[in-house]
């Protein structure tokens, strides 16, 4: 039997070299250094620059901001600018460098406020966007940040883009409407 190799045929002799070459690789990936770092509440507040009331904490491994809006603003926006408050923080250049700047970090949670009302809460892991849907969101929030007043549709992608990657709640008294 010339060229047979016993009765094997190229895919049975492929599998057993890709698997080997699967085991050697996985604790290359799994050993990726990590030294579990947590930012400050202090470090936190660093990254973002607003105008707005904002206060920050360490919960375990997630960075809470407390972010205030004004009861006017909802009255205006009504329950889309109720829903879209924590987004325009969460899918930012300064959320995604916080992720960077600290490995141990497990998730960003925004929690928008009129006075000690909850408004909405949005919570994104860490892992939750790759670098290319990483783009993705800040092109979708910087164009709701720009021109979201004079274009809804913005801040209803933005909304919907939220919705879709991070665990929400919203507080039905403002966005019933």
């Amino acid at each position: 039997m010339i060229g047979s190799d016993h009765g094997r045929t190229k895919r049975t002799r492929i599998i057993p070299r890709l698997t080997g070459l699967l085991l050697l690789a996985v604790p290359v990936a799994c050993a990726a250094p990590s030294d579990g770092t947590l930012p400050t509440a202090e470090q936190v507040l660093s990254y973002y620059q607003s105008d707005r009331t904002i206060d920050a904490e360490i919960v375990g491994n997630v960075a809470v901001l407390r972010v205030s809006q004004s009861a006017e603003q909802l009255r205006r926006g009504g329950s889309l600018w109720a829903k879209v408050g924590p987004y325009v923080f969460l899918f930012s250049e300064e959320t995604r460098q916080l992720f960077t700047d600290f490995d141990g970090l497990a998730a960003v949670r925004v929690i928008t406020t009129v006075g000690d009302t909850e408004v909405a809460n949005a919570l994104l892991a860490h892992e939750e966007l790759s670098d290319v849907l990483w783009a993705r969101s800040l092109n979708i929030a910087g164009r709701a940040r720009l021109e979201g007043t004079n274009r809804m549709t913005l801040l209803e992608d933005l909304v919907e883009w939220g919705e879709a990657h991070t665990d929400f709640t919203y507080n039905e008294r403002f966005t019933r409407r």
